[in-house]
């Protein structure tokens, strides 16, 4: 071969080449996956899709990227650990795209997350009519401060006094401090007032009488503790409930006393409510009413940042505008002196209506998105970059999707591949399968059965290679011969929120109902929102469970109570030595069954504890055993094996083995019942959250798309399990865009026919055969293709 057509040796890297793999449950995993294609990894949930892509290819990429910066850099970037893999060869920069929720805080809008709202508040100080200040003053995360005051500062080795005086002129409403909404205590949920305080007028969980909250207020002087709360004067009821924090002693120690009311929005009221235990939530939803703020009215911004106008639009017009309305607005804007930014600007917010989200207010708060759309609104920024060579890494990107905008989001995918880039995607959904390039399969099993490549190659060698991807590809779900006839209806009547067009509907009720529609047509609004109050109902949505290194399946689900106390019972000890979160914690690892050695920018370094090897408890309680097994080898369990062994004989806990049906019910037999609830995956995760739902009590569930994150073979399994639910005697109301679900409902709500102000209308009431047979929606359409009818 002459030289002049050798290929240069660094056109030779056209390969991500993964060898040994062994994250989580992977087995020695090797994998080539071709450079500037679009790769798809499948295989039931818990297979080690994620483990691989995520845990191995993106993360050293990741950790890679950030060695390149400089150490004092490098203190203020998230540490990561190096991945379990022998070679890792050819990586490129990864942009990660992933399933995790957006921020629940109430400041963070679609605005703020996208940095839209930056270029809008630039824009209006450079513009907007009258002037009112730099960008700050159009930010509702910004507080207006001014302060003087004398300052000393030394010059020349003398210290000269010097007068200075500040101030910033921030957007945030004073009243609401920027969130839109004020929270107003109902003070009859917060006390008796027929009672003293001695007689326990307190009704604020945590505040039992002789506890140290209680006292505080029986004991603090400032009015008198046997006189009923209602004869109380005007100025002991101020100090009761307003006063502000004052150092004083009470029962003879120094301590802080705060008002009643100031004190409960501090310890309650700032907390995030997913956080919160079950009683303080209850109490929390009873005791406190959410109203829109009457200064700002709603829009978290002061008078003077609402006043200043373009063109006759204030910016918070702006932000409540849909997207699609407001592109157009920007687009009809002719300034010169501002032309880069006007355009960015464009690009941001077409890309948001390219993407389909263009029904969103850029002042939607964050955390009310689905899954789906906040993660199409992570993507909005790499849409137009003009790099190209990346990897991008996308988790189940068709979340959320009706079948229609499957076909934009495949759209997106290839158009990202095709500028050269290096496109890794982790799905289920047979349509987006179909694009792929290359397949990698993994399997054969879950868990521990997991963790192999089962097929590697193009989407038409999966389909004939037998593994259990390639059987259930081609599975279309047939429509139900017979559906079953309602036991009654839910009334819904006149629903409005976000963008339901004053909706009336009849759920029914005692079958399996299916709402439908394309993403932003209304469905969880009617669901979740417009729901009859005191309706019997257990809803289920997606935001994801949280949990630490130290939450596992059998803490969550509430299983670890019953073989806690069991385990007390049979040696007659206290229940608190089976926690390996109290007393029978290993002292040396307090509990975490590793030690964790803390390298400043390196990443850190977690051995596994010496004392207990891993096993997280104290060797005197291994030694009590409950049905032969010690606390530690029962936490080893499979949820299958300990079903078994707490179903019969001397282990006989029925307790525990309720809570073990219902989860092997979902299909998470395989998991262990000691396993981190952060190395659990998505669809995992999911699967937890409805098992431990199931034992609510309620006549209706309300579940919003069940079906994520869960591979072909396990929808079967889930659909058997709402069949059980509904045949029980319960409704079952199903958000879903999945055709197998609908194909199985027998009764489906479409909603739409388009998103946002283009949705919120019931386009089809019926059965899905009717739905078939009438093609008179794009549900409809897509649903006679994949039934094949």
């Amino acid at each position: 071969m002459d030289d002049a057509t050798a290929p240069h040796a660094a056109d030779s890297h056209d390969l991500i080449r993964v060898h040994g793999a062994r994250e989580n449950n992977l087995k020695d995993v090797s994998v080539e996956l071709p450079k500037r294609r679009l790769t798809v990894f499948t295989g039931v949930s818990g297979s080690g899709k994620s483990s691989l892509v995520f845990d191995t290819i993106a993360a050293e990429s990741q950790r890679l990227i950030n060695e390149t910066y400089s150490a004092f850099v490098q203190g203020f970037m998230p540490t990561l650990a190096r991945p379990e893999v022998d070679v890792l060869d050819g990586l490129t920069t990864a942009i990660i795209v992933d399933q995790q929720r957006m921020g629940a805080d109430p400041r963070s809008t679609v605005g703020t997350a996208t940095d839209a709202n930056a270029m809008l508040r630039i824009l209006f100080s450079r513009l907007g009519e009258p002037h009112i200040g730099s960008p700050k003053a159009y930010s509702f995360n910004v507080a207006s401060i001014s302060g003087a005051g004398a300052v000393t500062v030394e010059r020349g080795g003398q210290q000269v006094k010097e007068r200075r005086s500040f101030s910033i002129t921030g957007g945030m409403c004073p009243r609401c401090e920027g969130r839109g909404t004020v929270t107003d205590l109902d003070l009859t949920q917060l006390f008796d007032d027929s009672l003293s305080l001695n007689e326990g007028a307190l009704t604020v969980p945590g505040y039992k009488t002789g506890g140290w909250n209680y006292r505080l207020y029986t004991e603090s002087g400032l009015y008198d503790p046997d006189k009923p709360i209602r004869r109380f004067t005007k100025r002991e009821l101020q100090d009761f409930l307003y006063k502000a924090p004052t150092r004083m002693k009470i029962a003879g120690i120094n301590m802080t006393y705060e008002g009643l009311v100031p004190r409960i929005q501090k310890s309650m009221l700032a907390k995030d409510k997913e956080g919160m235990q079950p009683h303080i939530r209850a109490f929390v939803d009873r005791a406190v009413t959410f109203t829109v703020c009457p200064e700002c009215e709603g829009t978290r911004l002061t008078a003077a940042a609402r006043s200043s106008k373009i063109e006759g639009v204030s910016i918070a017009d702006a932000c409540a505008m849909q997207i699609s309305d407001l592109a157009e607005w920007v687009r009809g804007l002719d300034r010169p002196a501002v032309a880069p930014l006007l355009a960015s600007l464009r690009h941001t917010l077409d890309s948001f209506v390219e993407i389909g989200l263009g029904y969103l207010s850029l002042d939607r708060p964050a955390g009310t998105l689905s899954g789906g759309e906040a993660q199409r609104v992570k993507m909005i920024r790499h849409l137009g970059s003009s790099l190209t060579d990346v990897t991008y890494v996308f988790d189940e990107p068709t979340i959320g999707l009706h079948p229609h905008d499957i076909q934009r989001m495949n759209e997106l995918l290839l158009r990202l591949r095709d500028k050269g880039n290096t496109v890794l995607v982790v799905e289920h959904k047979p349509e987006a399968i179909a694009i792929a390039d290359h397949v990698v399969d993994l399997g054969p099993g879950a868990g521990a059965a997991g963790g192999t490549v089962c097929f590697e190659g193009t989407v038409a060698g999966l389909r004939a290679s037998g593994t259990l991807t390639g059987r259930h590809l081609d599975d279309r779900a047939r429509v139900k011969d017979s559906v079953r006839k309602p036991t009654g209806s839910l009334e819904i009547r006149g629903a409005t929120t976000h963008n339901l067009q004053s909706v009336d509907v009849d759920v029914p009720l005692g079958v399996l109902c299916v709402v439908t529609g394309v993403a932003g047509s209304g469905k969880s609004s009617l669901v979740h929102g417009s729901m009859p109050a005191g309706a019997d109902v257990v809803s289920i949505d997606q935001t994801p469970i949280r949990g630490s290194r130290r939450s596992n399946p059998a803490t969550y689900t509430g299983l670890l109570e019953p073989i806690r106390k069991a385990f007390a019972k049979a040696n007659g000890v206290k229940p608190a030595l089976f926690s390996a979160n109290s007393e029978g914690a290993c002292p040396t690892c307090n509990g975490a069954g590793v030690v964790y050695t803390d390298l400043a920018m390196m990443a850190g370094v977690a051995t596994t504890c010496e004392e207990c090897e891993g096993k997280r408890f104290q060797a005197s309680v291994l030694e009590y055993t409950f049905g032969g097994r010690d606390i530690a080898e029962v936490l080893a369990m499979s949820v299958t094996e300990a079903e078994e062994f707490f179903a019969a004989g001397e282990a006989r806990t029925p307790a525990a083995h309720r809570i073990l049906e219902r989860m092997s019910d979902v299909g998470l037999g395989y998991l262990t019942l000691g396993q981190p609830l952060t190395t659990l995956s998505g669809g995992e995760r999911q699967r937890l959250k409805l098992a431990t739902h199931m034992a609510d009590k309620g006549g209706i569930y309300v579940l919003d798309e069940p079906t994520t994150g869960l591979h072909l073979a396990d929808v079967e399994q889930l659909l058997a399990l709402l069949d059980r639910l509904v045949d029980s005697g319960k409704s079952v109301i199903v958000v879903e865009h999945h055709q197998a679900v609908m194909a199985h409902a027998d009764w489906i709500i479409d909603l739409g026919p388009g998103a946002g102000h283009d949705g919120g209308r019931v386009v089809f009431e019926g059965t899905p055969s009717e739905l078939v047979a009438a093609r008179s929606t794009l549900t409809g359409e897509h649903l006679a293709a994949y039934v094949g009818a």
